[in-house]
């Protein structure tokens, strides 16, 4: 009898450990759907009515640097091109930049039609995590606030700054296993680089019955003493929002911007990277076909060398309104 209890105990270990290796299996192949948006000026100036959209290569080196690959995810398609590339790509990531939220097939309008289906996607069991740095934390409270514009004009542009963190941040999704020493160099150096002229505020959340929503987890002020939201995260969801720019850290080397750069400020970058890499691998979501996988890559589109035509970013892959209709990325 005894010899059978040990036996059944035994047997009720093994489906434990393999149901909790299989609650735990991860995608070591992840790949980030990154958010395309309209020209910028300068660009375009630099380069008159030949590009449609891009992507800032920061971005793309932001999540490749982690161990996940991109994808383009174009602006201007239906709600089926939407739901078909999210299928397929493990979290999206929406950047940062200088574009507007009101023109009808811009940013604003792909990032709503994204937010609906990603919050679906989860609804149905599988995670799928969205990572919104500047512009797209803006975004993010901005779809979810039903497009209702509530961002109160502010100024921190060119500016460094450490976090002030929340008094309960670890109990956030995006902090509560950072270690000691992360937390030390957020909280003590100039390593967050801010380049905003807009924020969110808690008023701001107040205002548009987000607060229930979204943990605030730090909190900065602009150069006038305007106290800001610098991190957020959605209370039921897996997206995160930051309003600074952890990827120019490693990546962006325009002089005369205050960029933090250094051995503390690599490790910072390095966190959040890891940090979204990591949420995205607990999707096992995947291309139907390698064809279609490699196809869909943005090392199909070129990259330029735009520092030399005095952007702000070192490189830019950029798009053509031809390279969104193409047959295999309207397939995608």
């Amino acid at each position: 009898m005894i010899t059978f209890y040990l036996w059944l105990n035994c047997l009720f270990l093994v489906c434990a450990l393999t149901a909790s290796t299989v609650d735990k299996q991860l995608n070591d192949r992840p790949i980030i759907g990154i958010l395309t948006q309209e020209i910028s000026y300068k660009l375009n100036k630099s380069y008159p009515n030949k590009y449609h959209s891009y992507i800032a290569a920061s971005y793309v080196k932001f999540v490749e640097g982690a161990g996940a690959r991109p994808v383009p995810i174009w602006i201007g398609k239906d709600n089926s091109y939407y739901e078909n590339i999210l299928s397929k790509v493990n979290g999206v990531l929406w950047p940062g930049g200088s574009t507007y939220f009101y023109p009808d097939e811009g940013y604003a309008d792909a990032g709503a039609k994204i937010y609906r289906i990603a919050k679906r996607i989860n609804d149905r069991g599988t995670h799928f995590p969205i990572f919104g740095i500047c512009l797209g934390f803006e975004l993010l409270t901005y779809v979810a606030a039903n497009r209702i514009e509530h961002r109160t004009n502010c100024s921190s542009i060119n500016q460094p700054l450490p976090l002030e963190f929340m008094h309960d941040y670890r109990k956030s999704t995006l902090f509560e296993n950072a270690p000691s020493y992360i937390i030390n160099i957020l909280r003590t150096q100039n390593v967050t680089a801010n380049f905003h002229k807009f924020c969110v505020t808690k008023e701001d959340l107040r205002s548009v019955n987000l607060m229930n929503k979204f943990r605030v987890i730090s909190l900065n002020r602009d150069k006038r003493g305007l106290e800001f939201i610098s991190s957020l995260e959605h209370k039921f969801y897996p997206f995160y929002g930051v309003q600074f720019h952890p990827e120019k850290n490693l990546y962006e080397w325009v002089t005369g911007k205050n960029i933090p750069h250094g051995h503390n400020a690599t490790l910072v970058t390095q966190y959040f990277a890891n940090f979204f890499v990591s949420e995205a691998s607990k999707n096992l979501q995947e291309f139907p076909s390698k064809q279609d996988e490699a196809l869909s890559l943005i090392y199909n589109y070129p990259v330029i060398y735009t520092a030399l035509q005095n952007s702000s970013f070192q490189q830019c892959y950029v798009f053509t309104k031809t390279d969104r209709n193409n047959i295999f990325t309207n397939n995608v």
